[in-house]
This record gives structure tokens, C-alpha cells and sequence, in this order.
């Protein structure tokens, strides 16, 4: 029988049946129970997507069920010969759960992202064979230029239901806002008419849902929300005092045994996850970092040894967020508080959702709202460097590629890339094959809507303060921020029945940590090949470095972001300059001791410095003179040192350093064949300084070079 006879067949069969009855019975097959019902709200969306074919969106509690409407109906406008469903999901773990539980509700789900370009061909051909009832995409592959233009064309024009998933991300005002989410809009207005859309998120206010009705409302359309009640009867909520986070590392190895069951600690940055999961390995819990440089098998198996209880915690960034679902997930804690309630909700959610009791304990930590600040102004895009990367396009040839174009204007990749994807979405640049083209649409900086973020992005940091204080109950306020029309007192949480928490720390426990984040000490490798394109620039280099022009692997006492010795070194690195107190010089010598070269250095070379003159030559001079080593002075300064903007892009901060060092005679006789140099310096960012300060020296005649500094960015 043919694809089109078989899809008659179950229609002429399953129309028949009323959608509550055909709708029940998919949602049985899906939880594996033949008892199953539908909550409050989830029938009605999915009636108004497969019988009224509306734009729905749906603002309910995390474990509400929302993925059993998508799901439910996909199945339903499939039954009915409708196309396939799409699905666009922000994240793969998200992913990997939605296949899984399709396939228990006989729903063939297949995904193409970054982790499955093998597999994408055979994707394609199944779609053309109509096999395929769910699709799901990331919000980055709509732009792919050739999924763009070879495959969701047809998509669209035979789709029997658009599922936006998590939707506060296509809001400039949600918590995690992302430029790609912004493309759907243009997505929506191609559909034929009478295709399905819902939208999905349990982290909505007020104005972000306003904004996500009138994009889903695109072309004119009528969107219908459903919200419900967003409080949650089984977490439990408390706030510990705000303090440095050893010791609330110590609170977690003294007390993370006794927390029920399994679960997530968060945490605001990468190093503070491999810091804390490291801090508490060493108790013998399994516990593991996840966070955005864990490889992408590592993720899956270490979500799976969450979800069937293998590990006791992983310690985690927002990596782990949106979409991991383990219904059972007996706590979370939070060292460090996300930049707002909105999203401590959303990361809180994932605890609790089929048990009657879940642990939910912040622990506020004093250097978190500097963090907060950080990374409020990297989202932000500057107007001089879209400026700058417009008129960089509109000038070119032809496409430029993102390392092309770092030699054409000085920001960082991370950034650039961001301000491509939001000149993109506001229809200014496109990518193409072989990178990206103006478009000659007129394009203005809109800086009344990014100041208007900037000051909610302020109002939310203020509202998470206020969370941090108490004063009342915190469920009820988390409920509030989110414009939940109906905020009840939970009476379970700390300020509704008192602290339920242990506030204990053992000695022991305290004393570990300390030791253990007071090790000084970090790796830095040396760089190894040049930026593309650097003759564009006037820097004759390409390739990779020569082997005898390399510095070695070098030593830092810290990095910026470290938990111990991060603070006093940042702390030194941005004030006045001056001498290095004593005890960070005695943790260097302790970094010396400890680094285990194959040839101890023979002397000791300081890097020239504008910003810490002193600071530089008197750790420099404290190490020859502690470890009785000639101090052989400094590299010269040229045209008056280093230039370029810090944090800007690899190709521009090399050719800010290029030929700005040089080797005196008196230095270069003192470090000709004999021996390797320690070349201490104050702050590793890019390591191009390092790097080409290191290369005269070897070009001198040093027989290696070790750098040594008391910090990197980091």
C-alpha cells in the first residue's frame, strides 16, 4: 500500500472518534499508563491546535506537560494527513528527551543539530518519504544557508503544526533571550494558511508574554494564551546568609550526603563548577561538573547517570537547563544566584516534578552581582562595532567569513558572533555559503530598546536581591515576578515556616576547602599557531609558530574567576600600581615549586609593562632574589608599548603587540645559550604578549622561555 493509502486508511479510522477521546488515547500511550488524563489546560490547547488549527501559546508551570500537547497534537494533524510537525528546541538535551518520549507515544521524532550532521542525509530522505511525524531543529539551523534555502521551504509549505519551544527566548525581555529565536517571526508569516502554531515557556511575566503574542500573531493572525498557576506544591525554597563561596562549598560537603535523592548544583561561571565538583569528589559522593565545555558525549552520559541515580550531583552552569528532565530530581542548589528570579524559577523547576517533596537551597555568595554585570554587558551589542562590521561587509568583494572578518574589525569572536546573529534577524547582514553579506537595508542602532533592557536587566537584579533578603513567603514572590495572576504563601518555604535547613558547617569540612582552593597554581599553554589572515594586518606570520620560536607551557598563580586566590589577584591586577604583597609573592614561589620543569630556569626576565610598571619589576626581582637567580631586566619598549583595546579579537591583539618588545644587547648576551628564562609578567589574556615577547627572546638566543605571571583572564 502507498504512503498517501496507508495515510488514508488512518484517517478514514481515527476521524470518526472525537479529539478528546483520540487525544487520550495518544497521551496513554505516551506516559505508559492506561489511567492517564490530561491536565487542566492541556486538553484545551491541544483541541485549539488540531480542531480550530489557532496560535496558542501556553504559559505553565515546569513539569505542567507542555511537551504532551506538542506531542498529542502532533500526533492528532498527523492522523488527520496532515505533515509533519517542527519543533524548534533551544537545547540538545532537550532534544535527545522530546525523541525519546515521542517514540513512546508512537511519534517517529527525528533532530538536526550540531551533534548529528552524519546522520542528516538520511534525515532528509526520510522526509521526502514522508516518514518522519516530528521534527525538531535548533533555533540556529533555521539560518543555516542550506537548510534555509534547500529544506524549510518545502517544510513550511507542508508543516501540519510549528511548535516554538521555550518561547521566552524570542523576547528581547526574557531571562535567556537569543537573537536566532528572533527569525521565527519571518518563519511564521511563510505559512500556509490554517498551520497550527504553539509556543511554550514556563518563564513569562507579563511583558515577555505580551512581546511573544505579538510575534506569534505575525501576518495578522489571532493568538490564544493559556496560563495557569505557576506555584510549585513540591519544592520546598530557602536562602542561606550571603557569604564567600568556600564557605558555602564547606555547607555543601558537610550537608550534600543527607539532601534527598539526586540533583543540580548550579553555579554562575565554568571554573566555579570544576572548582566546586572537584571540592566535593574528594568527599567519595559521585559528583561531576557540567557545564559549556563538557564534550557533548560526556553531556549525554552524564545526564543519564543523573537520571538513573548514578551520581549524586552535577555541578552545573546554565548549561544544564531548559529541557533536562528527570521527573524524580530530589533537590537543587544554587551557589551563586542566577542575575534573576525569572530564571532562578526556570532552573528551580527542575526539581520536584513527580515527587511530593524537593530541596530548593540558594546559597548567595559575595562576589555574585560582579558577575551578574559581566555578563549583562557582553549581551549587549555596541553601536560602533555594528557600525564597523556593516560598513566592513558593504566595502567587500564578496562574503566574509568570521576570521575574515576579524582582521577587518577588532572585536572578540563570542561578541562578533552575537552581532552578526542580531544584525541577521534585523535583516541588515546574511549568511551565506562561505560566510556573511551585507544586505543594504538601512539599519539604525536602536539604543532606546537596548537601554530599555539594560534597566529591566537592572530591575531583575534588584528583584533577585530582594529574594535574597526575604521578608516574604518565596514562592509567593517568585510567582509575582512572573505576573502569575494568583501568588498564594506556600507555607513550606524558610521565611513560611522557618529555616528547614542546616546551617552547620563542619570544621573539617571548612578547613578542606580552604586547603584545597589555596593551592596556587594554574597551566597555561603556550600558543602554538598564528590568526588567519595576519599579512592583512601587516603582520608577516601565518601557519603555525616554529617549534624554537615557541614559549614553553607557562605558570599563573590564579585565574581571575577562581574561587581562591581569583579575588586578591584581581583585586591587584585592577588597582594602583605598586609592590606585590608578600603573601601572593611567597604563593608564585610556591607555583615555582611545585611546576616540575625537566631544567630549572637560569634567570629571570620581566615583561614591560604601562599599566603595573612597579608591580611587574618587584615580583619579577622577589623571585630572583627568593630562588637566587640573576634578574637580567626587562624587554625594551617600542613606539611606547602595547596598544588595542582589551578583549578584543585574536588578530587585532597580536598586531597590537607585534614588534612592540625587543632585546637590548646587555639582556640578549645575558640569556644567549644559557639556559632557560622565567618570564614573569603581571596578567595572560590573549597570550600574544606572552607570546611575541617570548619569541625575541628565543630569537635572542634563550634556550627556552617559561612564562610566569599572577593571573589569566579567566
Amino acid at each position: 500500500m502507498s504512503v498517501g493509502l496507508r495515510r488514508l486508511a488512518v484517517v478514514t479510522e481515527t476521524e470518526t472518534l472525537p479529539t478528546a477521546e483520540r487525544a487520550t488515547a495518544v497521551l496513554r500511550r505516551l506516559v505508559g499508563r492506561g489511567d492517564a488524563t490530561f491536565r487542566d489546560g492541556q486538553l484545551d490547547a491541544i483541541t485549539a491546535l488540531v480542531d480550530d488549527r489557532s496560535r496558542v501559546l501556553v504559559v505553565q508551570r515546569t513539569g505542567w506537560g507542555k511537551s504532551a500537547v506538542y506531542f498529542v497534537a502532533a500526533r492528532l494533524r498527523r492522523q488527520a494527513g496532515a505533515g509533519p510537525a517542527l519543533i524548534v528546541s533551544p537545547l540538545l538535551a532537550l532534544m535527545r528527551d522530546q525523541v525519546a518520549a515521542a517514540e513512546r507515544a508512537g511519534v517517529r521524532a527525528v533532530s538536526i543539530s550540531s551533534a548529528n550532521g552524519q546522520a542528516w542525509g538520511e534525515i532528509r530522505t526520510a522526509l521526502d518519504r514522508d516518514e518522519v511525524d516530528v521534527l525538531l531543529v535548533s533555533p540556529e539551523r533555521l539560518n543555516n544557508p542550506a537548510f534555509r534555502d534547500e529544506q524549510l521551504p518545502a517544510l513550511v509549505e507542508r508543516c501540519g503544526l510549528v511548535v516554538v519551544d521555550e518561547a521566552h527566548c524570542i523576547s528581547d525581555w526574557g531571562h535567556d533571550f537569543r537573537p536566532d529565536y528572533r527569525r521565527i517571526r519571518d518563519l511564521l508569516t511563510r505559512l500556509p494558511e490554517g498551520t497550527p502554531v504553539l509556543a511554550t515557556t514556563a518563564t513569562a511575566n507579563a511583558r515577555v508574554v505580551a512581546d511573544v503574542e505579538e510575534q506569534l500573531g505575525a501576518g495578522g493572525e489571532r493568538v490564544r494564551t493559556i496560563r495557569g498557576s505557576l506555584a510549585r506544591d513540591s519544592l520546598r525554597l530557602g536562602v542561606a546568609r550571603r557569604a564567600g563561596a568556600e564557605e558555602h562549598i564547606a555547607w555543601l560537603r558537610t550537608h550534600l550526603a543527607d539532601l534527598p535523592g539526586s540533583g543540580i548544583v548550579y553555579t554562575l561561571t565554568v571554573q566555579a563548577a570544576d572548582d566546586t565538583a572537584a571540592a566535593l569528589a574528594e568527599t567519595g559522593l559521585p559528583v561531576f561538573a557540567y557545564t559549556g565545555r563538557t564534550a557533548p558525549e560526556d553531556r549525554e552520559r552524564l545526564e543519564d547517570d543523573l537520571r538513573e541515580n548514578r551520581v549524586k550531583a552535577l555541578v552545573a552552569t546554565s548549561a544544564l537547563g531548559m529541557g533536562f528532565d528527570k521527573p524524580d530530581l530530589g533537590f537543587v542548589v544554587h551557589l551563586g544566584a542566577p542575575s534573576s528570579a525569572v530564571a532562578y524559577y526556570q532552573q528551580v523547576g527542575r526539581a520536584g516534578r513527580a515527587t511530593d517533596r524537593a530541596d530548593v537551597v540558594l546559597l548567595p555568595t559575595t562576589d555574585e552581582e560582579r558577575i551578574w554585570a559581566h555578563f549583562a554587558s557582553a549581551s549587549m551589542p555596541r553601536q560602533e562595532q555594528a557600525d564597523a562590521v556593516l560598513t566592513a561587509l558593504a566595502s567587500a568583494s564578496g562574503a566574509l567569513s568570521v576570521p575574515r572578518l576579524e582582521t577587518v574589525v577588532d572585536i572578540r569572536r563570542t561578541r562578533l558572533e552575537l552581532l552578526l546573529k542580531v544584525l541577521d534577524v534585523d535583516g541588515a547582514v546574511t549568511r551565506v555559503q562561505g560566510g556573511w553579506t551585507a544586505t543594504g537595508r538601512p539599519w539604525t542602532y536602536d539604543a532606546g530598546r537596548y537601554a530599555r533592557v539594560a534597566r529591566a536587566r537592572t530591575d531583575e537584579a534588584e528583584a533577585m536581591l530582594a529574594y535574597e533578603r526575604g521578608g516574604r513567603c518565596r514562592m509567593a514572590f517568585l510567582q509575582e515576578c512572573l505576573d502569575d495572576p494568583d501568588p498564594r504563601d506556600c507555607g513550606r518555604c524558610d521565611v513560611c515556616a522557618g529555616t528547614w535547613f542546616p546551617t552547620d558547617v563542619d570544621a573539617a569540612a571548612l578547613e578542606g576547602v580552604r586547603a584545597r582552593i589555596d593551592r596556587p597554581g594554574v597551566e597555561i599553554d603556550p600558543r602554538t599557531t598564528w590568526p588567519t589572515g595576519m599579512d592583512r594586518l601587516g603582520v608577516p606570520v601565518k601557519g603555525s609558530i616554529a617549534p624554537a620560536e615557541r614559549c614553553e607551557p607557562g605558570r599563573v598563580l590564579a585565574r581571575t574567576s577562581d574561587i581562591g586566590w581569583g579575588g586578591p589577584v584581581r583585586e591587584l591586577v585592577q588597582g594602583d600600581d605598586g609592590p606585590v604583597p608578600d603573601r601572593l609573592v611567597r604563593a608564585c614561589v610556591e607555583v615555582l615549586a611545585t611546576w616540575g620543569w625537566t631544567e630549572r630556569p637560569t634567570g629571570v626576565v620581566a615583561m614591560p609593562s604601562r599599566r603595573h610598571p612597579v608591580l611587574v619589576d618587584h615580583l619579577a626581582r622577589s623571585i630572583a632574589e627568593i630562588g637566587r637567580l640573576p634578574f637580567h631586566g626587562a624587554l625594551d619598549l617600542v613606539d611606547g608599548g602595547p596598544v588595542g583595546e582589551r578583549g578584543g579579537n585574536s588578530a587585532y591583539r597580536l598586531a597590537g603587540v607585534w614588534d612592540r618588545f625587543a632585546v637590548g644587547p646587555e639582556l640578549a648576551s645575558a640569556v644567549a645559550g644559557n639556559g632557560p628564562v622565567l618570564l614573569v609578567d603581571d596578567l595572560v589574556d590573549s597570550r600574544w604578549s606572552i607570546t611575541v615577547a617570548g619569541r625575541a627572546l628565543r630569537r635572542a638566543g634563550a634556550d627556552a622561555v617559561l612564562p610566569l605571571a599572577l593571573g589569566v583572564v579567566g
